[in-house]
């Protein structure tokens, strides 16, 4: 099931004339979905470039052309003797600031195409290196490769935690690993822990939900969080009653306001308002208010 699969499904469960997802998963990955309903649909964008968490394990030795499990083998190469200080080292040299080649299997788009679509018909797909943010990748566990002795018979995998910023693939740094070690990789299994500002998520499967419908609307609606807890991935700017109203018609409010940039705005209370810029001048702008000031319309979290 695709990301944009599970999201229509589960918006057919809430009856939710407009649904949106923060940010696709592969094919093969399990885990957090955030997705968000009604007047919640202005914030899903942003939430697109919020910092994320994996746990994702490496199979050594073998390439594929999508650089996962779902694709088809390119190259086998034996897997050399691996130290922890090894791995250790290939991974701090995939931390930081890096620059990326992402997957020719991908939903990047190039003349208006997905790269995956003219991969599939066989085209030549170039794809250039990108700056992306990795602040963690770390092993976890090597239960097959300790020391250099590969257990005989076994699959060489390693376990990895990576926690990235907006547009970093992590079947590229398991690719780039796999290079750095010497023998190549990709990802057998992927899992997105938690999508800032969703740390520790209660996260739904599709048969939960689907299983709360049957019993009672009431039980699925309590699933949704308030459209508030979407707000915490951006600095919170709070106003008066009045300003919120300038706001809501598309006014601007002098401030002075801080910081400049995007920003969550709350209105009396804490109810959530919308989103607003602040210029250089201090100045607060209208950019996505919501219809209802702290309407319950907001983001359910699936896994």
């Amino acid at each position: 099931m695709s990301s944009n699969q599970a999201l229509q499904r589960v918006r057919h469960l809430f009856r939710a004339d407009k649904g949106g997802h923060t940010g696709s998963l592969d094919p093969l990955a399990t885990g957090l979905l955030p997705v968000c309903f009604g007047e919640a649909t202005k914030i899903a964008g942003g939430l697109l470039g919020a910092r994320k968490a994996y746990t994702t394990v490496a199979r050594l030795g073998q390439v594929t052309d999508t650089d996962d499990a779902d694709g088809q083998i390119l190259r086998e190469r034996p897997v050399p003797p691996l130290r922890i200080e090894t791995i250790d080292a290939a991974l701090r040299q995939l931390t930081g600031r890096i620059a990326q080649r992402p997957p020719i299997y991908s939903a990047l788009k190039r003349g208006g195409e997905p790269l995956y679509a003219k991969a599939r018909r066989g085209e030549v797909v170039d794809v250039e290196a990108r700056p992306v943010d990795v602040h963690a990748f770390e092993l976890q566990s090597a239960a097959d490769l300790l020391d250099g002795v590969l257990d005989p018979g076994g699959a060489p995998q390693l376990r990895l935690h990576v926690e990235c910023g907006s547009g970093t693939y992590v079947r590229s740094l398991v690719r780039d690993l796999g290079e750095l070690l010497g023998c190549g990789a990709h990802v057998a299994e992927l899992r997105r822990l938690w999508v800032d500002p969703f740390r520790d998520p209660r996260m739904w499967t599709l048969e939960d939900l689907q299983a709360l419908a049957a019993r009672s609307e009431r039980g699925l609606e309590a699933c949704l969080l308030e459209i508030e807890a979407g707000m915490l991935a951006w600095p919170a700017v709070h106003v008066d009653g009045r300003q919120a109203a300038r706001l809501q018609n598309g006014q601007d409010v002098p401030g002075p306001f801080t910081p400049v940039g995007e920003v969550a705005v709350f209105g009396p209370g804490g109810l959530a308002e919308g989103l607003g810029q602040v210029t250089a001048e201090g100045r607060l702008k209208a950019q996505r208010m919501f219809r209802r000031a702290g309407a319950a319309e907001s983001g359910a979290t699936g896994g």
